[in-house]
């Protein structure tokens, strides 16, 4: 008789080989503590608006509980639509909306649709683990591409970026504004990516989450593919309901993709989570239609928390804080420190100061920390840094 043992209990090796998080073995330490103050997870410290919650209450208590379209309800993509014509100035139709369980099934939507084993990935980094771990699911190949510090501000080495994108890539996946940089790209940038990409066929997955939240008040969302993308192109933009309207723990979000693909999409969200929430659906309606105010007072909390946050950080010896474009944090690191997860995890535990280790967003983010400030209270900042201080007194790389 064969013995159980002599066939392993494991995963193929590719899905072995995905890295694990690195903010979820920092934040796992400070959970199990009672004083640490938690700066570690991409999320604000508020409550989902009360209207948008209302509207999900009146959807359950309306019974509107079974199962929906694989795409999404047709007047959420319809919102959805209206939505980015007014955002983007250019028609969107609802046949190129895809309603998702979350941004980040979004992502392994895209990547499910596209990639084969060994195909070619670029990512500019440092990036959200997820965007670069998703790929290989699918066994692909990932190459990085780094940002630079320039003028102590993040930014792209296009003629870089533009090397690796060669004839034989699948695809390009980019986040802008940046999780964990803050990095926001350029119209003109914009337009030189898309015009080679096409040249070559490949296509452009573009996370789009953070895109409302930018610093700079004359801009209503950051620069966008979609804002200049034309019919035919192989343009994918992912975005969620997460961090613009406060919605993280809704899991809901959406793709818009060439009208061409949604069928096929159908056929993989049936294979995967079949369908939404009604009643989150309903809710994301409702913060598309009422939520621009919302937007607009959390965006100028942000940039505030962020000028406090930096302005206190820049004055301790030995801190470094690049400037950025948007997003939700400040991406820092301490002179002389090359270990992130060893120093995050020692914050934790004599500091009681919860911060993502850089290494959790790629090795061109080890020596570096994150600190997202999307904080109601600007006090708890401050008080961070200052627990950050007393313990930069004593330490040594």
């Amino acid at each position: 008789m064969t013995h159980p043992a002599s066939f392993p209990l494991q995963p193929a090796p590719h899905i072995r080989g995905l890295a694990s998080s690195l903010i979820r073995e920092v934040a796992d330490i400070g959970m199990a503590q009672s004083n640490v103050l938690p700066f570690w997870f991409g999320e604000s410290d508020q409550t989902t608006p009360q209207f948008i919650r209302e509207e999900a209450i009146r959807s359950l208590s309306g019974g509107e509980t079974f199962y929906t379209q694989n795409l999404g309800r047709p007047y959420l993509r319809e919102a959805i639509a209206n939505y980015l014509t007014n955002l983007h100035e250019r028609p969107f139709s609802a046949e190129q909306i895809v309603a998702t369980n979350s941004g980040v099934t979004g992502l392994l939507l895209a990547s499910e649709l596209l990639l084969s084993p060994h195909d070619k990935v670029v990512i500019v980094t440092p990036l959200w683990p997820n965007i670069g771990e998703i790929p290989k699911i699918f066994n692909a190949n990932v190459t990085r591409v780094s940002l630079k510090i320039h003028n102590n501000r993040w930014a792209l080495d296009l003629e870089q970026l533009l090397d690796a994108l060669t004839p034989d890539t699948r695809a390009l996946i980019l986040n802008s504004p940046n999780n964990p940089t803050g990095w926001t790209i350029d119209d003109d940038s914009v337009g030189i990516i898309l015009q080679h990409c096409r040249k070559h066929g490949i296509w452009v997955i573009s996370d789009d989450v953070y895109e409302r939240l930018v610093h700079d008040s004359a801009l209503r969302s950051a620069p966008s593919f979609l804002k200049q993308g034309e019919p035919g192109d192989r343009l994918i933009s992912v975005n969620s309901f997460s961090k613009a309207w406060l919605m993280t723990g809704w899991r809901a979000g959406w793709m818009v993709v060439p009208s061409e693909l949604t069928g096929d999409l159908a056929k993989l969200i049936e294979y995967n989570t079949s369908c939404m929430f009604e009643p989150v659906q309903r809710a994301a309606v409702v913060a598309l239609h009422q939520g621009e105010p919302e937007i607009t007072r959390q965006r100028a909390m942000l940039t505030h928390t962020r000028t406090v946050l930096t302005n206190a950080l820049a004055r301790l010896p030995g801190v470094e804080v690049p400037d950025a474009g948007g997003a939700m944090y400040v991406f820092f690191r301490i002179a002389g420190n090359t270990d992130s997860v060893e120093l995050a995890k020692h914050l934790v535990l004599e500091a009681g100061l919860g911060l993502a280790p850089g290494a959790a967003f790629g090795p061109e983010g080890n020596g570096w920390l994150r600190w997202c400030h999307a904080v109601s209270d600007e006090s708890r900042l401050l008080e961070g840094v200052s627990r950050l201080e007393k313990f930069l007194e004593n330490f040594r790389p």
